[in-house]
């Protein structure tokens, strides 16, 4: 081995990454001092900003006391009233039980896995089918990939994968069906019937889907009345709805939910990122006490878990974040520094023709950005937009975050903006700044 040879596997195994030193509110300082804005929030994750001394205490007390405990043999007071806590986020007069795990990917896993045994547990092991959509990621473990709509990340694994991906998306700024809301009458919506018309709902556990969809489309908010629709249609044909809040949830979108921007309450809720804020590894399915009743009356067991599952160090760092969310009103601010967030990236459209849409709620904004506005027709993806945009970005200090749109063929540019809550308009008006630049910089490589 060569002398300070990286034996890290990195994203880009050749990539050069500098050393990160510390992180304090919304910057993060590399080794060599130089300062990032994160107005991606890492993955979308670091909600409330990086180096929090009230979660860093709570962390420190609890380890204090004990970090890890396995659930098969102890439960614990954070976790106890980490669950409690969820259920209030959740909201309905009916309680949310939670099933915690570490990751995004693990949640939506076990949200599927609660699904299926729901229906195995009601004598009806048939319906074990999760129907979702086209411009989608629900995660990277194989069950939570074949849930996945999105080509690029599917493409080495597909001969593994479940063909669950059937839905169109709720896509306006590309309907798939050609047509504009409201004259479409919620054709993105409806398709879901013609899904279950295909593979029959007595095979159908559930269908799954991001509240704003994220990675794979770069904040696409669904139309009004979307969700309404589609509960509609899962109660008449006994389908479970799993919202996918991994990204969208614990105020991120400007709610305490991302649902909750439409009047539904799903069955089964997936969280993670937000839920710790990136202190800690954490995640949870949710689900209704409706869902989790025919599994306690037959098996009393949900086959599924993991070794650091509802570690109590994990689940007092998470109640922390939750408590801080609440007492620092971070779900408003979310919302009004969301809504000016939106308006200063507008703004950009009078700099920019290659700006075809801006589009999220709360404090997470996607732009798409194409090669010709009135046609939406993209870059050729060889010339790697969003990759150089996200390059340059960084070289001026802002860190922003690649995504999907929803193209057909998987290609496209688009990235999301989503700074921590505790962003102040002052600091949004430097991230646009910055932003400006880099597009600026990125144009000049572009061919006109």
């Amino acid at each position: 081995m060569k002398k300070d040879q990286s034996l890290v596997i990195k994203p880009l195994l050749d990539g050069n990454y500098p050393v990160i030193s510390h992180g304090e509110g919304i910057y993060l300082y590399d080794k060599d001092g130089k300062a990032y804005i994160d107005a991606a929030s890492g993955a979308v994750t670091a909600s409330i900003g990086h180096g929090n001394a009230e979660i860093i205490e709570a962390m420190n007390e609890q380890a204090k006391k004990v970090s890890f405990v396995y659930r098969s043999q102890f439960t614990s007071d954070a976790v106890e009233e980490l669950a409690r806590e969820l259920n209030e986020w959740a909201g309905g007069d009916e309680d949310y039980y939670t099933f915690f795990v570490n990751s995004g990917s693990e949640a939506t896993e076990t949200a599927m896995k609660i699904a299926i045994q729901h229906f195995q547990e009601r004598g009806l092991p048939q319906k074990n089918i999760i129907i979702s959509r086209w411009t989608s990621y629900h995660g990277i473990t194989i069950g939570a990939l074949s849930m996945s709509g999105h080509k690029k990340r599917r493409e080495r694994f597909h001969s593994l994968l479940a063909d669950y991906p059937v839905v169109a998306p709720p896509a306006c700024y590309r309907c798939p069906f050609g047509e504009t809301y409201p004259a479409c009458h919620l054709k993105c919506a409806e398709d879901l019937i013609t899904a279950i018309e295909k593979n029959g709902a007595e095979h159908i556990a559930a269908f799954i889907a991001e509240p704003i969809i994220g990675a794979a489309g770069a904040a696409i908010v669904p139309p009004p009345g979307y969700y309404e629709r589609i509960m509609e249609i899962c109660r008449e044909h006994d389908i479970l709805f799993i919202a996918d809040e991994v990204m969208t949830g614990i105020a991120r979108c400007g709610t305490p939910l991302g649902i909750n921007h439409w009047n539904v309450l799903p069955d089964i809720i997936a969280l993670g990122k937000g839920l710790s804020a990136g202190y800690t590894p954490m995640a949870a399915a949710l689900c209704t006490e409706t869902v989790l009743e025919p599994i306690k009356n037959g098996s009393n067991f949900i086959m599924s878990g993991h070794t650091y599952s509802a570690n109590p160090q994990s689940a007092a760092t998470a109640l922390a974040v939750l408590r801080y969310v609440r007492k620092h009103g971070l779900i408003e601010r979310s919302k009004e520094n969301g809504t000016y967030l939106k308006k200063k990236l507008k703004s950009l459209f009078n700099h920019f023709a290659c700006i075809g849409d801006v589009r999220g709620a709360g404090m997470m904004v996607g732009i798409e950005f194409v090669r010709h506005r009135s046609s939406k027709k993209p870059y050729d993806s060889l010339l790697g937009f969003t990759q150089k945009l996200v390059k340059a970005a960084q070289n001026n200090g802002l860190l922003i975050y690649p995504a999907g749109t929803a193209r057909t063929k998987g290609d496209g540019d688009a990235v999301i903006i989503a700074p921590p809550l505790i962003t102040t308009e002052e600091e949004i008006d430097e991230i646009v700044h910055r932003l400006k630049q880099s597009i600026d910089e990125v144009l000049l490589e572009m061919p006109s």
